[in-house]
């Protein structure tokens, strides 16, 4: 009988092992997807762009819930027709900012209003909106990394194709590279980061994780390839640490992982402030 007691005692511990063991699975992964794409995105100050891509998310999750799909799909076929739609808009007639504001919040706007019309669906929408990454599964961790490797071997293929066309395009053209076709592998590769994201950290704050370990990394790196490392590296430990943040001060763990990423960002703006007055 006392052993049977000692189980069921140990049983509560052992589920909240495997629960911080996939929550942090799944934060690395994001971070390992989100680092080279984040580098161009800093690179081509994309900003925008990434955060108007996450926000049509919202609308694929209420499309999925409606069709009882997959989020993962739903989100990735929303935000990837958001970019395509935005790319082929762009310079006709309109700013790519002005489109980029306009669809990124009329794409939040119609995404949520169709979630209110979802009748017998429970949705907990903050849980989209800032993410749930202590509900994560091991098919969400599935997906996640199934991403993740996707847009790392993407970005890998097309690195240097990648760099060229954003460094200089006529030298791209004179290399035989076509940035637009370029573009068109960061627009799949940020559409494929949004939908693994979308249960991490939320539509709200992915552009946060995009942006933040990259441009923390920027004052480390001397190198493209040093400073893709460094962003994986540091979005890996705001994933951790943020973690580790939320489960002590019982805080929201998105917000935590990115205020964690925030934390980074500035210690190394300080070190690249020492680094060029010493």
């Amino acid at each position: 009988m006392a052993t049977g007691l000692m189980h069921r005692l140990k049983r509560p511990t052992k589920m909240l092992d495997d629960f911080l063991v996939r929550a942090s699975l799944a934060g690395l992964g994001v971070a390992l997807a989100a680092a080279p794409l984040g580098c161009f995105v800093v690179w081509r100050r994309m900003a925008y762009f990434g955060d108007a891509t996450a926000h049509a998310a919202i609308l694929g999750v209420a499309m999925s819930l409606a069709l009882s799909t997959s989020i993962f799909v739903g989100a990735l076929v929303i935000a990837l027709l958001m970019a395509l739609t935005v790319n082929a808009l762009s310079g006709r007639g309109y700013a790519m900012d002005t489109l980029l504001g306009v669809f990124a919040h009329s794409a939040l706007a119609f995404g949520l209003v169709a979630v209110s019309f979802l009748s017998g669906v429970r949705i907990d929408l903050m849980a989209y909106l800032f993410g749930d990454i202590l509900a994560v599964s091991r098919g969400d961790l599935a997906i996640i990394w199934t991403g993740a490797l996707l847009v790392v071997a993407l970005i890998g293929w097309r690195w240097q194709a990648l760099l060229t066309s954003t460094l200089n395009t006529d030298l791209a053209y004179a290399s035989g590279i076509d940035p637009k076709r370029e573009q068109l592998v960061l627009t799949l590769s940020l559409a494929i980061v949004v939908a693994v994201a979308i249960k991490v950290v939320g539509v709200l704050l992915i552009a946060a994780l995009l942006i933040i370990p990259a441009a923390a990394a920027r004052p480390l790196s001397r190198t493209p390839e040093g400073m893709a490392v460094g962003a994986a590296v540091i979005g890996g430990l705001s994933a951790l640490l943020g973690l580790r943040a939320a489960f002590v001060f019982d805080t929201p763990a998105g917000p935590s992982i990115v205020c964690v990423a925030t934390l980074l960002f500035a210690l190394s703006g300080i070190f690249g402030i020492v680094k060029r007055a010493t």
